[in-house]
């Protein structure tokens, strides 16, 4: 297994976090970058370095220094709409830490990397304090996100077959180990 570095990310690993994260919501998602769902992809700085108990990490490829994955932090629990009201209402914002914008390019993927990053940013919420909870949601339609989040995490809400608003998506809760 390659040696890949993990860090927290600084001004100039921002355009390759960025190229990771849009590569990512087009090939993978196939929705594109969409302004309510992605803002913080546009302006990394101001949503994950500037604000306190925010964090973005990025795994660099040992060979090139390239930014090859990203995974990233935030006190913003889920909001209702468009998540359903009961987990909006579990996971609030400022005691939740949400995990986001766990992305490995395809070249890079099955080699632990997804795994490493989330148990740094697990790292993360439990030194930083003031997090009772640890929450995230991904879309079952990307290959292979279902089994690697119920791998790491509990099933707390599954919106396949639920309403016709419902978006499909799944909620996990990450065990903080405390």
């Amino acid at each position: 297994m390659r040696d890949y570095s993990i860090r927290a990310a600084g001004p100039d690993d921002l355009d390759g976090a960025r190229a990771v994260m849009l590569d990512t919501v087009y090939r993978d998602f196939g929705s594109g970058y969409v302004p309510r769902w992605h803002g913080d992809i546009i302006d990394p700085a101001a949503a994950y370095l500037v604000p306190e108990r925010h964090t973005l990490l990025v795994a660099l490829d040992p060979h090139s220094g390239e930014v090859v994955a990203t995974g990233a932090l935030d006190s913003r629990g889920p909001a209702h709409p468009p998540n359903p009201r009961h987990v909006a209402e579990r996971y609030p914002s400022g005691r939740t830490a949400q995990l986001r914008r766990v992305y490995v390019r395809p070249e890079h993927r099955r080699r632990g990397l997804a795994r490493r990053l989330v148990a740094e940013l697990t790292e993360f919420a439990v030194a930083e304090g003031g997090y009772r909870s640890l929450y995230l949601h991904t879309d079952p339609a990307v290959p292979g996100a279902e089994a690697f989040w119920r791998s790491l995490g509990k099933l707390v809400h599954d919106e396949r077959g639920g309403p016709e608003d419902a978006s499909g998506v799944l909620h996990f809760e990450i065990p903080m180990g405390r």
